[in-house]
């Protein structure tokens, strides 16, 4: 219970008792000035929308407002372009952009964030890297299933003096050299079916060549999973994946394990018909934006 001095003189009581009306107003006023850990959640710089919100706020920043057609105005204590012009600018309400910038966990469509795209004049990369960090895919991007492979990509794998071959988002070969097609006796040296996957778990071939092919073809399994994770649900994604569960116990137990691994390069043996015992180191390119497809070069040790 809370005192309070009445004097100093002695012989005087000195205290005096707080009413307890005003005490426990006193406890109800500490309560509600004390913080509590509730009140203190994690920095918003450590959340994905507190990165979106500076990504956005400092390319704001670095935009005049001469840039996009907008007269100087008056004396601007901030620098670049306010929020309201970035606002108007992309047809959204000065609210919600604000709310955008500060890291508040709002809802932000693809198409909201390809008119701030446009409005803050971004790069294809900076335009890239803001649909990475909102977790959105840019509907300006083109479908790459629908899409040729470059002709330029096709043309160099002939130009590698090495077994060498390109493979699409489902890992169909698309292009391989003359030594390729020597090297893979059974997938790339006739008139077979050019999915890898299908060729490591239903031709008897792959068996053969492919040394400690229990321990690859896992491998294989894990690396597809990890790959696929952006287009799992497409459609020829998934007729492949149940096809192969259908015609290959091996991929299906592998595939049911749920096991994920990056598509590494290194040590590949091959037990070769004719020219026996091969070790390659392999390499894997990924293009300049067409990550959904590989160009895949077997160096000889």
């Amino acid at each position: 219970m809370y005192q309070y001095k009445l004097s100093n003189y002695s012989g005087i009581d000195n205290t005096r008792q707080v009413p307890p009306d005003l005490n426990d107003y006193a406890e109800r006023l500490n309560r509600m000035t004390t913080p509590s850990s509730a009140d203190h959640p994690p920095p918003l710089d450590a959340t994905p929308a507190r990165a979106l919100g500076d990504f956005i706020r400092a390319h704001r920043e670095r935009l005049s407002p001469q840039a996009v057609g907008l007269p100087p105005g008056p004396r601007r204590r901030t620098p670049g372009l306010r929020r309201e012009e970035v606002a108007q600018l992309c047809g959204v309400s000065p609210t919600w952009y604000t709310w955008i910038e500060q890291g508040r966990p709002v809802s932000a469509s693809a198409d909201a964030l390809a008119r701030i795209a446009v409005a803050l004049q971004l790069s294809r990369a900076e335009r890239a890297y803001l649909f990475e960090l909102a977790a959105q895919r840019d509907p300006a991007e083109p479908d790459p299933a629908a899409a040729d492979a470059p002709a330029t990509l096709l043309q160099t794998v002939q130009l590698v003096n090495a077994p060498a071959y390109v493979l699409d988002r489902q890992w169909n070969a698309l292009a391989w050299n003359e030594r390729a097609s020597d090297l893979f006796v059974g997938w790339l040296d006739g008139a077979h079916d050019r999915n890898l996957l299908r060729y490591t778990f239903t031709e008897p071939a792959a068996r053969e060549l492919i040394f400690d092919w229990e321990t690859r073809a896992r491998r294989l399994a894990a690396e597809f999973r990890a790959d696929s994770i952006r287009h799992l649900n497409d459609a020829p994604t998934r007729a492949l994946i149940d096809s192969l569960s259908a015609a290959s116990d091996a991929f299906a137990r592998f595939w049911a394990s749920q096991d994920v691994g990056g598509r590494e390069g290194g040590r590949r043996e091959f037990n070769h018909p004719r020219d026996g015992r091969i070790v390659y180191d392999q390499i894997t390119f990924k293009p300049a934006h067409r990550e959904d497809l590989k160009l895949v070069v077997l160096v000889r040790e």
